[in-house]
C-alpha cells in the first residue's frame, strides 16, 4: 500500500478496515483520540477503541482521551512505521495534548497492523 500516493479519506477507510477485520490488537482497549493534521488533504479524523471495537470518524470527534496533532506527511510515516512518535515528539513533530501514554499505545498499535 502506497500511502503517500493515497488520500486521507482512503487512508482512513482502509484504517477502519484493517482495525475491523483484525480486532485482537485492540481487545480490552478503551480510548479515544483525535488527529489535527495539517497540510495538503489534512482535516481533523477520530479513532475511538471501546469493548474490543474501533470507530473512525471524520471531522471533529468532540472531546478524546488524546488529541494529536502533526503533518499529513508525518502521519503518513507513522503508519508506515517509519516515524518514531516519541523523536516526533522531542522534534516538535508531534504535539499531544491528554494522555502521552495512550499516544505511545497507539504507537504499538499501529506497528501491529500493516498499512
Amino acid at each position: 500500500m502506497d500511502l503517500e500516493k493515497m488520500t486521507m479519506d482512503s487512508i482512513w477507510n482502509e484504517i477502519d478496515a484493517r482495525l475491523s477485520a483484525n480486532k485482537g490488537p485492540i481487545e480490552g482497549m478503551n480510548a479515544s483520540y483525535s488527529f489535527d493534521l495539517s497540510g495538503e488533504d489534512g482535516g481533523m479524523y477520530g479513532l475511538k477503541f471501546s469493548d474490543g471495537e474501533a470507530e473512525t470518524f471524520r471531522g471533529d470527534p468532540g472531546e478524546v482521551d488524546c488529541a494529536l496533532k502533526m503533518s499529513v506527511g508525518d502521519f503518513k510515516k507513522l503508519l508506515d512505521g517509519n516515524l518514531n512518535s516519541t523523536a516526533a515528539f522531542m522534534m516538535g513533530k508531534l504535539k499531544v495534548k491528554g494522555n502521552i501514554g495512550l499516544a505511545l499505545k497507539l504507537e504499538n498499535l499501529l506497528k501491529q497492523y500493516t498499512f
